[in-house]
């Protein structure tokens, strides 16, 4: 008769060995943690590049595509402080001229005595914005300072007849999260192309931006 061979007992964590662990995670999540939040703050301000590069573009193929004048405008997000936009195209009459006086574009504001406009045969286009980091986090500009709007002409090209106009937007990591990622920049260049583009980088490296 053969003897019967029991399996050797469970052994569990010894206290000393599960506060190792403990310890040992909880270095892992504080050097991780850190490095993930700055990667995820870098892809909404990436994000947030071509939501304004969206913007550009649309507007220049607008005013290609009907072979009319059309506007981006930038309006500000009271949610997060960061800037949304619109845009909107316009068909010049000789007595409807496209500025903001005596309307003509498809955004017209309300008609005196606050009866409302008639609907416009191209609406303007305003899509929601991506969710954007605070000002505690993302600090925008845009160059020139205080500009809001950029206007194309037919061909595409910037209207410079209109100035100041939009021709650039920063985006970088706040003071107080400094170095979390590297800056962009939205630039637009005369012949209304938008790009995105890394300020630091030298003017003859393919990702620098143009002049």
């Amino acid at each position: 008769m053969h003897p019967v061979t029991l399996p050797p007992a469970a052994r569990g964590f010894t206290l000393i060995e599960a506060a190792v662990v403990v310890a040992i995670m909880g270095i892992v999540l504080a050097v991780g943690l850190p490095s993930m939040s700055d990667w995820l703050l870098g892809r909404k301000a990436l994000a947030a590049a071509v939501f304004y590069q969206d913007g550009f573009t649309l507007a220049r193929n607008a005013a290609i595509a009907h072979n009319s004048h059309s506007r981006l405008v930038l309006t500000e997000n009271a949610a997060n402080g960061k800037m949304d936009w619109r845009v909107d195209i316009c068909f010049p009459t000789s007595g409807t001229p496209c500025n903001d006086v005596t309307g003509g574009w498809s955004s017209a504001p309300p008609a005196a005595g606050g009866a409302p406009p008639p609907p416009p045969p191209h609406p303007a286009h305003a899509p929601s914005a991506p969710p954007m980091p605070g000002e505690s986090d993302l600090a925008q500009a845009v160059s020139p300072s205080g500009a809001t709007e950029v206007y194309f002409t037919p061909l595409g090209w910037v209207d410079t007849a209109v100035a100041p106009y939009l021709a650039r937007i920063d985006m970088a990591p706040s003071l107080t999260r400094a170095h979390a990622f590297a800056p962009l920049a939205v630039v637009l260049t005369l012949a209304g192309i938008a790009s995105i583009c890394d300020p630091a980088a030298p003017a003859h490296d393919v990702r620098g931006c143009p002049p």
